[in-house]
């Protein structure tokens, strides 16, 4: 009778076990590729790129701790052809319930929202990443708290350099963002940081994301001031964007962006001309199969610079996922 009465709970005491945590781990590899030919003034350009590739790993040691290492192959800007690979992400992240904390070089939080709605990172950079209000991973400390299943804040403290030059020195960067969700189709952010050494330079973002049925809008709006830490280097801009899910594999997608820098006190142009304008994007994105993406697209530039060329591009992106 006792074996009988114990069997139950020896049962329930194995299937516990069996739902134990096993510590795992995944690779990351994704790639970024594309065909164009860019059209400006009866000239021709055509290419074909490879702009980025991610390699890395991530870990779960426990329910509470894992981390990620990535590294980032892309362009620095140095010359053409060149390739240069960078530690983009290389953290200790720590979970409980609604808390969560990220030490190391982690994602920042400036368009992280953002970046996730629009989509096509692939394609285009959001728009702080594009035109350079903010990179997108930092050295780091940042803190998540969700207080309820509708609101929820971070705040960070960033070395204020990016990813790509890891500089010691005694000024940082801090960051505070509040993530709202008032429906489950609506998402609204607020964002602020700030930096000061001969100047400071704060930024402030606001976000809306609206999704109903197959179709999803997003805009943003960016402002930052003294702009690298040098006074009265100021700009923003807007973007505006949306997707519409056909069915399972086709997507139609456009934006529309436009950044605005403003005339320094002696300088007979305004600081950033030379980067300020509008672009307009309008494509279709096709899933053959889970893992891979392509997208036929537009992509079109028209500069602030009075004397400065209209572009028009014809795109072929491609994005590989493992």
């Amino acid at each position: 009778m006792l074996l009988l009465a114990l069997m139950p709970l020896s049962t329930g005491v194995l299937a516990q076990s069996g739902e134990d945590f096993k510590p795992s781990g995944k690779p990351i590899v994704k790639i970024f590729a594309n065909y164009h030919s860019i059209f400006s003034d009866g000239d021709a350009a055509n290419a074909f790129q490879i702009t980025r590739a991610y390699l890395g790993y991530e870990y779960s040691f426990s329910k509470n701790f894992s981390g990620k290492i990535v590294l980032d192959v892309g362009d620095p800007g140095l010359g053409r052809f060149k390739l240069t690979a960078f530690l983009k992400n290389a953290y200790l992240k720590y979970n409980y319930k609604k808390f969560t904390v990220s030490f190391g070089m982690i994602s920042t939080t400036a368009f992280k929202t953002q970046e996730k709605f629009w989509g096509y990172r692939y394609l285009y950079k959001s728009f702080q990443d594009a035109y350079r209000f903010n990179s997108s991973a930092d050295l780091g400390i940042s803190l998540n708290y969700r207080f309820t299943d509708f609101l929820s804040a971070d705040f960070s403290i960033f070395n204020g350099e990016g990813y790509k030059l890891v500089q010691l020195d005694s000024t940082f960067q801090a960051a505070l963002g509040v993530t709202v969700k008032p429906v489950d189709d609506l998402i609204l952010r607020i964002y602020y940081d700030y930096m000061e050494k001969d100047a400071a330079q704060q930024t402030i973002a606001l976000f809306a994301g609206y999704t109903i049925g197959k179709f999803s809008l997003g805009a943003e709006y960016d402002r930052q001031l003294n702009h690298g830490i040098i006074y009265h280097k100021d700009f923003d801009g807007y973007s505006v964007f949306a997707t519409f899910k056909v069915n399972n594999k086709w997507k139609v997608f456009g934006r529309y962006d436009k950044l605005s820098s403003v005339k320094t006190d002696h300088e007979e142009q305004v600081w950033n001309l030379n980067r300020d304008g509008q672009i307009i994007i309008a494509g279709l994105e096709f899933n053959p199969v889970k893992g891979i993406k392509l997208t036929p697209n537009y992509q079109g530039w028209i500069p602030a610079d009075a004397d400065a060329h209209v572009l028009h591009g014809a795109f072929l992106n491609c994005e590989i996922k493992l």
